[in-house]
């Protein structure tokens, strides 16, 4: 599995890597790159959507190489994730290991052999920002341009993805062919996971100014009914990353308020960086806490084998 930091730190990689590698395991071998450029951190709604091309073509590199099995995107915004699955769904008929094969043909239409067009990315619709051009339809994509994966703001999911958001082994997923590359974000699938089987879920997380493009991310998910609200540190992203201790305090009140304020019986932890202030608070906490980074591994896990492993599943 490829790890795709689409912040700029090597540092915050090497920790995410790590993570992945605790909850996969021996059996699925977790390779850490980081984006070629872009903000240490993501903070705000324009490194979000910067950061979209970048994760793309790196994940465009990594399927180059032809030892990529899965793809995850680790940034709690999930950037680059709908082109990167558009990307891997062509891949499918050549597998995880063949993604460009001899004849020289390309994973997805509009993409050379090389993986990157004239264009700089592909493919009909998605411009170089990484989102669906308005009123350039997009498979998958519906008009507010934030994808749905298996389930649309409707609620109504997808046949063959059950509303645990997750496909049903052997069924088809739109973008993730059974014999493909699973793509996975880590924000979809912790969002997913707390939300499964109608659980009220909260979210704790450091950064304000992507509270609108959060509460976007639920309603597109179909999770709004679910949703207790967004609990936020006090003090500057920035400041609380440098002070582990500091950010672990900050958090767990967040978590608390999300329980006992808003009546959350999961809190998602919203962001990759965040990844071990996460795993503390599972201790720490009464309430079930899901780190982003187990949840989108377990996501991977279940994608390719069809069940989940690598920890507890409410976790």
């Amino acid at each position: 599995m490829v790890l795709i930091n689409p912040n700029s730190s090597t540092a915050t990689t090497a920790m995410m890597t790590a993570i992945a590698r605790r909850t996969l395991g021996p059996a699925l071998p977790v390779r850490g790159v980081t984006v070629a450029r872009g903000p240490r951190m993501l903070t705000d709604p324009e490194a979000l959507r910067a950061a979209a091309p970048e994760v793309l073509a790196a994940g465009l590199r990594a399927m180059a190489g032809g030892d990529c099995a899965a793809l995850l995107v680790a940034a709690f915004g999930d950037p680059g994730l709908t082109a990167l699955r558009t990307a891997t769904a062509g891949a499918g008929a050549r597998g995880a290991s063949g993604v460009y094969g001899a004849s020289g043909a390309s994973g997805a239409p509009g993409i050379p052999a090389s993986g990157i067009p004239a264009s700089g990315f592909p493919a009909p619709g998605f411009p170089a920002s990484g989102f669906p051009t308005p009123g350039f339809p997009a498979p998958g994509i519906p008009a507010s341009g934030i994808p749905t994966p298996g389930i649309p703001a409707s609620g109504i999911p997808t046949p063959g993805i059950p509303t645990s958001g997750f496909p049903t082994p052997g069924i088809p997923t739109p973008g993730i062919p059974a014999s493909g590359i699973p793509v996975v974000g880590i924000g979809e699938a912790a969002l997913l996971e707390a939300a499964a089987g109608g659980t009220p879920f909260g979210i704790a997380t450091t950064t304000p100014l992507l509270a609108d493009a959060i509460h976007a991310r639920v309603n597109a998910l179909g999770l709004a009914d679910r949703y207790t609200g967004l609990r936020l540190t006090a003090g500057a992203p920035e400041r609380l990353s440098a002070d582990p201790e500091l950010l672990l305090d900050r958090l767990e009140r967040a978590v608390r308020a999300c329980a006992e304020r808003d009546g959350a019986r999961a809190v998602v932890i919203g962001g990759g960086p965040l990844g071990e202030a996460a795993e503390e608070l599972h201790a720490r906490c009464a309430v079930r806490v899901i780190a982003p980074i187990p949840a989108a591994c377990r996501a991977i896990t279940h994608l390719l084998t069809g069940r989940r492993t690598g920890g507890p599943a409410v976790r």
